[in-house]
């Protein structure tokens, strides 16, 4: 069956449908990496977006529960060179093609990836739709051109997961991802649920906390009465500007107890602090980024998924400094606070899919509970 992918400047793609039957537009952006896509489908920071791999052939290995990042996929869409009619992994339960189908996202392969994502690059990350049921170029257009920005939108509010997760209970990380065994000391902290995927939980978990979720609407009372011993800030998609209930509990949260931050959470923890954040071009997604830790003068390569960063001109009087940042553009990869027990980061130290270079930031944390305890 035919597919279309049509963007805002009137770029068409034609390619073989291998998802639902359907259309849907969202914001266009591209992944670097190698493996991973089912954490990449599932991942809510992905709310919204149109999601095109440049690696070539997606699909070889299939899909499996466990390596869901979410209750459901998350993005509108997905574009890819090649999706392998072979599924080989002794781990899988059925192929992606058939994930797609079930969940009613399209999906489009047999387009040239190379030139999509060269086109993003030069122009950024654009409006777009995906479709088989109107094969109209000038109409497609039409409806990219009539979708939301991602500038002040927010796709935090009705992603509805944080009732099925209130109480984390799936335990540590698969026998499939390395463990950080960071000690049998436990701490009860509450994860804010902007868009949090498994594998955060997972490792909290393992790194000796009891893990409460709560949800991005919750007050700083309500999250204050589980008396926890510190706060995690999670990822989530959108524009962090637009949340500003979020911001001013992360403001009350962060003068009294250890908080810790990554993606979305480390957005919304400087804006809390007076910073401002501004959208990238055509921002960072893949598990190859190049960060460089002034705290240690190591050296990390990252998974990141964002299109909105911090602006290091505002931190100035903030009480904010930075202590990470991108090799590759320069931008705010993480900040600390000069005198409160608070640090973020803008990458994924989880890392699913990913190195796991940056594990080490989960015993930060425990680390500064411990001292506050």
């Amino acid at each position: 069956m035919t597919a279309k992918l049509v963007l805002e400047d009137g770029t068409v793609l034609e390619g073989e449908s291998f998802g639902a039957s359907t259309e849907k537009a969202g914001e266009v952006v591209f992944n670097t990496s190698m493996t991973g896509y089912q954490e990449i489908l599932t991942d809510p920071s992905y709310r919204g977006q149109i999601v095109t791999m440049t690696c070539p052939l997606i699909g070889n290995y299939g899909i499996n529960p466990e390596d869901d990042e979410a209750v459901m996929p998350q993005v509108e869409g997905f574009v890819v060179r090649e999706a392998s009619d072979i599924v080989s992994n002794f781990r899988s339960k059925e192929s992606l093609q058939d994930y797609l189908k079930r969940h009613n996202i399209p999906a489009i392969e047999g387009v040239d990836t190379r030139y999509l994502t060269k086109r993003l690059r030069e122009k950024g990350a654009m409006r777009g739709v995906i479709s088989t049921v109107d094969l109209d170029n000038d109409s497609l257009r039409k409806k990219a051109l009539s979708s939301p920005l991602m500038e002040g939108r927010d796709l935090v509010s009705g992603l509805g997961q944080t009732e099925r997760l209130r109480k984390w209970t799936q335990g540590a990380v698969s026998e499939f991802t390395p463990k950080v065994n960071l000690g049998r000391k436990k701490f009860n902290i509450v994860a804010i649920d902007y868009g949090i995927k498994f594998a955060i939980l997972r490792y909290l978990v393992e790194s000796g906390c009891n893990v409460i979720v709560a949800g991005a609407d919750a007050s700083a009372e309500e999250i204050l009465s589980h008396k926890p011993d510190g706060i995690f800030l999670s990822n989530g998609p959108g524009d962090p500007a637009v949340l500003t209930g979020a911001v001013k509990t992360v403001k009350t949260l962060a003068h009294k107890l250890p908080v810790f931050g990554i993606c979305l959470g480390h957005q919304i923890m400087s804006l809390a602090f007076g910073a401002k954040t501004y959208k990238l071009k055509f921002g960072h997604r893949g598990a190859n980024h190049p960060v460089k830790d002034l705290i240690t003068d190591k050296i990390e390569i990252t998974c990141q998924n964002h299109g909105f960063a911090v602006d290091p001109d505002t931190l100035a009087k903030t009480g904010l400094e930075i202590t990470h940042i991108n090799l590759n553009d320069r931008t705010v990869e993480g900040v600390r606070h000069k005198e409160l027990p608070v640090f973020s980061v803008q990458f994924h130290p989880e890392a699913s899919p990913g190195p796991h270079d940056s594990l080490h930031l989960f015993e930060r944390f425990t680390g500064l509970m411990e001292k506050e305890k």
